[in-house]
C-alpha cells in the first residue's frame, strides 16, 4: 500500500498544480482493458478471465465503464496455484513461469490431481494444492528422489489441471450469457499452456479468442493508460480527496 498512496499522493498534486482532472484507475479493472491496446480488439459486450497471482475472475465488459465480476475464487488465486505449487516441487519464486518451462518437456496425463467442484462460476485452488501436497510427500517417501527424475511430467500435470479449471468455468460462462466475444488478461495469461489452451476451445465453439502481447499481461502502465483514456472519455474523475486503497471495490 505504501507505493500506491505516494503514487497517489503525486498524482493529486499534479492535478492540482497543473488544474486537471485526477483520473483513479482500479488495477484488475485495467488488465480487462488491456485486450482494447491492440489493433484487433474485442467486440462488447466481452467476458474476460482475468488470472494473476492474487486474483481469478470472470468479467463480464459490457463497457469501458461497465465491468462486472460474474465467477471468482474463493481461496487462492491461479497464479498463487502455480507458485506454491512450484514451491512444493523445490522450484524457487515466481515458480509459475518455471512450471511453464519445465511442462513443455512433460507428459500432462501423467499424475491426476483433485478438481474442485465449486457451484457456479466460481473457483478454488486451495483443495488442488493439498492433493498435491499429499500426493508428493507419499512419493518422496518412497523415493526420495521423485520429484527430480519426474519434474517435467509433474509440471505439465500440474499446469493442465489449473488450465483445466480455469478454463470449464470460462466456458461455461460464455455458454450461460452466449457471449462469443473471449478475452483472456493478468500475469497469468502469458502462460503458453494457457494461451494455446485457451485458442483452442474458442475456436471449437466458433468464438473470437483475444489474448494480448506478453507485454501487456504482467503489470504496466500502457494498461493503466487505455483504463483513464477510457474514463476522461465519460468524464470519469475522482475528487481529490480520494485516497489509494489494496483491496478496492469494482463499483
Amino acid at each position: 500500500i505504501g507505493s500506491l498512496l505516494v503514487g497517489s499522493q503525486f498524482a493529486k498534486s499534479l492535478a492540482m498544480a497543473l488544474d486537471k482532472p485526477l483520473i483513479a484507475v482500479h488495477h484488475m479493472q485495467a488488465h480487462v482493458l488491456a485486450n482494447l491496446i491492440p489493433d484487433e480488439k474485442p467486440s462488447f459486450p466481452f467476458l474476460c478471465l482475468t488470472v494473476s497471482g492474487g486474483h481469478t475472475q470472470i468479467v463480464l465488459a459490457n463497457s469501458p465503464s461497465d465491468l462486472k465480476v460474474i465467477g471468482e475464487t474463493l481461496d487462492d488465486a491461479a497464479g498463487e496455484a502455480f507458485d506454491k505449487s512450484a514451491k512444493l516441487l523445490g522450484l524457487p519464486y515466481p515458480g509459475g513461469p518455471l512450471i511453464d518451462k519445465y511442462a513443455k518437456e512433460g507428459n500432462p496425463k501423467r499424475f491426476s490431481f483433485a478438481e474442485p467442484q465449486i457451484a457456479d462460476l466460481d473457483f478454488s485452488f486451495s483443495g488442488l494444492k493439498t492433493s498435491i501436497l499429499y500426493f508428493l510427500q507419499k512419493e518422496t517417501k518412497a523415493n526420495e528422489n521423485f520429484v527430480q527424475e519426474n519434474l517435467a511430467d509433474l509440471c505439465a500435470s500440474i499446469q493442465e489441471r489449473i488450465i483445466t479449471i480455469l478454463l470449464k468455468k470460462f466456458k461455461k460462462a460464455a455458454l450461460q450469457t452466449g457471449i462469443t466475444d473471449l478475452c483472456i488478461a493478468g500475469g497469468v495469461s502469458a502462460n503458453s499452456g494457457l494461451r494455446k489452451a485457451f485458442a483452442e476451445m474458442c475456436q471449437q465453439n466458433g468464438w473470437r479468442s483475444f489474448i494480448p502481447p506478453f507485454e501487456y499481461c504482467t503489470d504496466n502502465a500502457a494498461m493503466i493508460a487505455i483504463t483513464a483514456y477510457h474514463k476522461y472519455l465519460a468524464e470519469d474523475f475522482a475528487a481529490l480527496s480520494i485516497s489509494a486503497s489494496a483491496r478496492a471495490s469494482w463499483d
